[in-house]
């Protein structure tokens, strides 16, 4: 088993749960606030610690008191963070997230994060080998992608992409990632509607999540995974559950049925809790499905 290595954003998410969205120039008030380590990049990479060994997280902090909590909580869950840099003269990012009927309003501010420039990056992934499969996602520089996705692919190392938050994306960049994780908006806008289409010309690298109705993808024909009910808390998180998750399973050797399956279950636990990284699941807690995954 090779390793996952995680290159994307690392956070504090500020997060205030309301019974009421307040209206351009309203006030209104909330129920409750709290903190929580975030970020779509450290998402993934405890997704994947969590239910597994062997993860590295590259990526950057600021000098605050943000970052050092960003570590700790990064080694507290089992990720390697030897490759993470502490910005000087920085603040570390935050993510500012609504909570209201069942859903969630998101806006990022990534200072430390668009630090996470190819020159930055690209060295340390000389430390990692053919087969190990790379993460990445969009809070951090276009730039970056790119370089590191002609990195992969001149190096035989397998790259997820999850083109979240959305952005247009280079033709090159999808025919060369492994595998490609959009949900349904994000589909919808990268492949102007023709969804249908885009899935039959990219089989079995394509994969739209949708939520508890599970994840899309076509081999031969159109494959719908079924997903996992569970009651609603919280949906922050669960993307980047399904889709670290996803890396642990590849990286596995399973087939991508099996992967995807694996993900869906993994994604059905985080919406049971507060906070994006509050409900993600330990392998023990999957053990009960064993044989549901098989």
């Amino acid at each position: 088993m090779g390793n996952i290595i995680v290159i994307g954003s690392a956070s504090i998410d500020l997060v205030v749960k309301t019974d009421i969205l307040p209206n351009a120039g309203e006030t209104v008030m909330g129920n409750t606030f709290f903190t929580n380590p975030g970020g779509k990049g450290a998402n993934q990479a405890v997704a994947a610690a969590r239910l597994s060994d062997n993860v590295y997280m590259i990526g950057a902090v600021g000098d605050d008191d943000n970052g050092k909590a960003i570590i700790d909580n990064l080694n507290k869950n089992n990720v390697d963070t030897t490759f993470m840099d502490t910005i000087e003269n920085e603040k570390s990012g935050t993510a500012h997230i609504t909570l209201y009927d069942n859903d969630n309003r998101i806006i990022v501010v990534p200072a430390a994060n668009n630090q996470v420039t190819p020159d930055k990056v690209l060295p340390k992934l000389e430390h990692f080998a053919k087969g190990d499969i790379i993460v990445l996602q969009h809070e951090i520089p276009e730039e970056t992608i790119k370089a590191v996705v002609d990195y992969a692919t001149n190096n035989d190392m397998r790259v997820i992409l999850n083109p979240a938050p959305y952005r247009k994306i280079a033709q090159e960049i999808i025919d060369k990632v492994t595998w490609l994780t959009p949900n349904e908006i994000e589909s919808d806008l990268l492949f102007e509607g023709r969804v249908e289409q885009a899935l039959e010309s990219y089989p079995r690298k394509l994969i739209i999540t949708q939520g508890a109705k599970g994840a899309l993808f076509y081999s031969e024909s159109q494959q719908l995974i079924p997903g996992y009910e569970k009651k609603v808390v919280d949906t922050t998180g669960a993307g980047d559950t399904f889709n670290g998750a996803l890396a642990v399973a590849l990286n596995e050797n399973k087939s991508l049925e099996e992967a995807v399956k694996f993900a869906n279950l993994a994604g059905s636990f985080s919406v049971t809790g507060l906070g994006a990284q509050g409900a993600m699941p330990y392998s023990i807690d999957l053990e009960s499905y064993k044989g549901d995954l098989l």
